[in-house]
């Protein structure tokens, strides 16, 4: 009688994983239904079994590491006489991941409820209500339970009756070879329940589609992409099992004075080229109002003397309240000093006076520039 380990092809101290796939391997290979019932592949998947049978337990293994085969005579009944009738509870543990629910070792469906199916709406908010926080009513299609027929898809004053294909078992057996291949009943779907006179409301499903309207509280800090669960809002569940989820997946939608930026608003204000030159304050817009913002949702900028474009002015606490504490974001404010246009004569000779006053102290930039531009042309020209 040939060693259990030479069988399977590992070495005596190999542990439980490369026993499996070994097993997996040439159980694989010399399965009869793959080699068109040949003796010799049926043989060889015999004695691929027994010796898995054998050095997949703990005990006989120890047994026979000691004593050989006279150690698990008896046990798993020598060569030809193993005990064939528990190779579905080895191809359940060493195959279950590879054919699921094919020898029905995973995924069996009982009699019992099952849960609702979870249900997804995209919902699109504006700034403002990510802003303040607000409450949205939605319609969303949805499955319910027909209540003509409370759910069992039979005629009012009828119930179902067991199917008489599996006998309510909701799923049969056929044997193919070796193996009892376990699947859903196809008459009843797995239910183990017939509805011989169907409800008419829901012709027998007992499920219909409906649209709900919901409210939805929309928390104040939200941000794009954020997703709202609102437990029990899916699908009815089957057979009186519990309802799903519904996930509002969450978009804000682009505002036309506002940018946001984690918890910071960011904003481009236009600055009149004399405030800028002078300091001053200009109005910049902000959100729903404040302490320091009136009914028109505007606030006070402070324009510091000599603010150039993209120079930037910061407010605390006015940018976005955040969702996990009372911390709020900032109003940064982006000046852009603005050049008068359409002048008259006049202002065109008092600018041009003032060009005329005002020398490199008062453009530091250009003067620093125009530094740097001279040494660039005198090192491509190489003039002095």
């Amino acid at each position: 009688m040939r060693d259990y380990y030479e069988i399977l092809g590992v070495e005596r101290g190999c542990d439980a994983g490369a026993l499996k796939s070994a097993f997996r391997k040439l159980a694989m290979e010399h399965h009869p239904d793959r080699n068109g019932g040949c003796e010799d592949a049926a043989s060889r998947f015999k004695e691929v079994n027994e010796a898995y049978s054998v050095l997949s337990d703990p005990q006989k293994r120890a047994a026979y590491d000691r004593f050989g085969h006279a150690g698990v005579n008896g046990q798993s009944g020598g060569f030809g006489g193993a005990q064939f009738h528990d190779v579905h509870d080895i191809f359940n543990e060493v195959f279950g991941d590879v054919f699921g629910d094919m020898f029905g070792m995973r995924g069996r469906q009982g009699r019992g409820p099952a849960r609702g199916q979870d249900l997804r709406y995209d919902l699109e908010i504006t700034l403002e209500q990510a802003y303040a926080g607000a409450e949205v009513e939605i319609t969303a299609p949805t499955t319910l339970n027909c209540e003509a027929c409370s759910g069992t898809g039979a005629k009012p004053g009828t119930s179902p009756t067991t199917c008489t294909t599996c006998n309510g078992a909701g799923r049969v057996r056929a044997t193919q070879g070796f193996f009892s291949i376990e699947r859903a009943c196809p008459r009843c779907g797995g239910s183990g329940r017939m509805v011989l006179d169907p409800c008419t409301e829901c012709h027998g499903a007992g499920q219909v589609r409906r649209e709900r309207t919901l409210s939805v509280r929309i928390p104040a800090g939200v941000d794009d992409g954020a997703r709202i669960r609102l437990a029990g809002e899916g699908d009815a569940g089957v057979r009186g099992g519990p309802r799903g989820d519904l996930y509002i997946f969450v978009s804000v939608h682009p505002h036309e004075l506002f940018e946001r930026d984690g918890l910071d608003l960011l904003c481009t204000v236009p600055v009149p080229m004399a405030s800028a030159v002078l300091g001053g304050v200009v109005e910049a817009p902000c959100l729903l109002g404040g302490e320091n913002c009136d009914g028109a949702c505007k606030i006070e900028v402070k324009v510091p003397e000599g603010a150039q474009t993209g120079q930037i002015v910061r407010i605390k606490g006015r940018g976005m309240p955040s969702l996990r504490s009372r911390e709020r974001g900032d109003l940064v404010v982006e000046l852009f000093v603005e050049t008068p246009t359409r002048l008259t004569p006049r202002q065109k000779e008092l600018m041009a006076e003032f060009a005329e006053i005002c020398g490199e102290q008062q453009h530091p930039k250009s003067a620093n520039f125009l530094g740097k531009a001279k040494r660039f042309w005198s090192e491509v020209t190489g003039a002095a």
